[in-house]
């Protein structure tokens, strides 16, 4: 939960303040003014308790023990696929992450300057 009970007791507070002085001069007898803005006071009281709830709900920021035992588990995915590729390289199949090894960077700048000119003719 968000905060202290000192939110709560200020939002009782205001609540109360705002309800009697709003009620001071239409009400005849003070009593009754005294008693809704207790009443007020209480409501505002509890209802600080959800405000201070929701926003420990959404402030919250989790642990890194959480994540362990993700980063565990990514690791040995990620053991599991090096296997799976290097296994596929020793049988003869080369899968290359880098596709423009032969060409230079020139051309290659050349095809994307052409690609986004078609980009750009296809929009309009």
């Amino acid at each position: 939960m968000f905060g202290s009970i000192f939110y709560n007791f200020w939002a009782a507070l205001i609540g109360f303040s705002i309800y009697f002085f709003s009620t001071l001069s239409d009400s005849s007898i003070p009593f009754n003014s005294l008693v809704s803005s207790s009443i007020a006071a209480a409501v505002s009281f509890l209802f600080m308790y959800g405000i201070r709830l929701f926003l420990g709900y959404v402030l919250y920021t989790p642990d890194d023990e959480l994540f362990t035992s993700l980063d565990i588990e990514n690791e040995q995915l990620r053991e599991q696929l090096e296997g799976r590729m290097s296994g596929a390289s020793d049988s003869g199949v080369r899968h290359s992450t880098v596709e423009f090894t032969d060409q230079s960077s020139e051309e290659i700048a050349k095809v994307v300057q052409t690609m986004m000119l078609q980009d750009d003719s296809a929009k309009k």
